[in-house]
């Protein structure tokens, strides 16, 4: 195991991939197995533990104090029955490449979020969902964990084996011990159909249950201070394949959509009255499209200019009127936001801390450049959201603790429960943990 320890202070700074989030952690070590991770767990003598991933929450959930294990050397695939669909990989392995080792084996996840840059234990860690009609988010995908408690010993857990944990582990944002290895439950590998369309807010929210209940798989993004949408289908196929021209991709997915939009972003911070007109040209920049692919290359798409992120999950039912009272506060505040809202959709699942826990969903994230302010806009979009019994994304930025998260979620006292059967002192604590979990 890699001690470094003789390490300045400087080289031991961890920084999130959005900036916003910065620690820096007395010693910081690369765990290669299990029996290392348990040492580290021993070793900590009071202190704290934090396995990292690659940095893609906006809230503090990764940050270490006391112990930093760095996920780099856990990335081993233990096992792939493609009889079953039951694959196990270690904790550090990007989804990118467990993506590639599945279709390389003929398998695949049944549905995912819209990147796969994240460790396979940070998206679940931290609810990481998708959008979809019958397929739920990555938790609900999950077959087993293996983990290694406060007091140094591996365990495994899975529905039949020590269920209670099993469900409070699979979105525990490390509260319960350092996962270690996941076993995953895939399906045969499929094709998906993307069409990808400009629709108007007006038909949007009249036809979003229509819309919701034809697809697979169903998103949209609204161009604040505009009446434009861009509608995202997915749905399965037999083929064959018709992917984007590389032309195309280049053009839409590197240069308009992340290109042209960071430097428009960045315009657009000096000038923020040019907002609106300038959503208005994005809104009809992106037209009309339609390719079929592998699912996980239309799943998720490269997203290159920074951001902070705020999310809530809201029940299904109070969506279209939240949405009518987020484009007022609009009007009303004044706000000038260049970047798209978006909304997708989730079935019920069973994970106690997942933010679709026992109801179905509706997910709606607002983004800002990351050099920009966001408290203003965050804090008025969640007063709204918290009105209605959202749950905030673990991963994202909220304000929300205990005495708010204890009133949406029917098991988080069974969580804290277990917690503190499990973790009495607190060996993985942080300061987002004590916030969000009340000590």
């Amino acid at each position: 195991m890699a001690l470094v320890n003789r390490r300045t202070a400087a080289e031991r700074t961890w920084r999130n991939w959005a900036g916003n989030q910065r620690a820096v952690p007395r010693r910081v070590l690369t765990p290669r197995t299990v029996e290392e991770v348990a040492a580290a767990v021993r070793a900590a003598d009071g202190g704290t533990v934090r396995m990292t991933g690659t940095g893609h929450s906006f809230t503090g959930a990764a940050v270490a104090e006391g112990t930093l294990l760095r996920p780099h050397g856990l990335t081993a695939v233990r096992s792939i029955d493609t009889a079953s669909g039951l694959v196990t990989v270690e904790a550090g392995l990007p989804l990118h490449a467990l993506n590639r080792l599945l279709d390389d084996h003929g398998l695949a996840l049944a549905n995912m979020g819209d990147i796969q840059e994240q460790t396979v234990a940070g998206a679940i860690q931290t609810g990481t969902h998708g959008t979809g009609r019958d397929a739920a988010g990555l938790v609900s995908q999950v077959a087993a964990l293996e983990l290694v408690l406060a007091d140094g010993s591996p365990v495994t857990c899975s529905r039949e084996e020590r269920p209670d944990l099993f469900d409070a582990a699979r979105a525990g944002l490390g509260a319960l011990g350092v996962v270690t290895a996941i076993t995953w439950r895939t399906v045969p590998a499929f094709l998906l159909r993307a069409q990808e369309e400009p629709m108007r807010w007006d038909e949007v929210l009249a036809r979003l249950d229509e819309l919701a209940a034809a697809n697979e798989h169903f998103e949209f993004y609204w161009f604040p201070h505009t009446e434009g949408c861009l509608t995202k289908r997915n749905n399965r196929i037999e083929g064959p394949a018709r992917p984007l021209s590389r032309a195309r991709h280049l053009l839409d997915d590197e240069l308009l959509s992340n290109a042209v939009f960071g430097a428009v972003n960045r315009t657009v911070r000096r000038w923020p009255g040019a907002v609106p007109a300038v959503n208005g040209v994005s809104a009809r920049a992106l037209g009309a499209r339609t390719y079929s692919d592998t699912s996980y290359k239309v799943f998720t798409s490269p997203r290159r200019v920074r951001f902070k992120e705020q999310e809530y999950a809201i029940p299904r039912e109070a969506l279209v009127p939240t949405l009518r009272e987020l484009r007022a506060l609009f009007d009303r505040r004044g706000w000038r936001i260049s970047f798209p809202i978006e909304v997708r959709l989730l079935p019920p699942e069973d994970a106690w801390l997942s933010m679709a826990y026992d109801r179905p969903t509706a997910f709606i994230a607002v983004h800002v450049y990351h050099r920009n302010p966001h408290q203003e806009y965050f804090t008025g979009v969640e007063e709204l959201m918290t009105a209605v019994g959202g749950r905030p994304h673990w991963g994202k930025l909220h304000t929300r603790d205990a005495g708010h998260l204890t009133t949406v979620y029917p098991r988080f006292g069974d969580f804290l429960t277990l917690r503190d059967e499990l973790d009495p002192e607190r060996r993985f604590a942080n300061p987002y943990l004590r916030r969000v979990f009340g000590d």
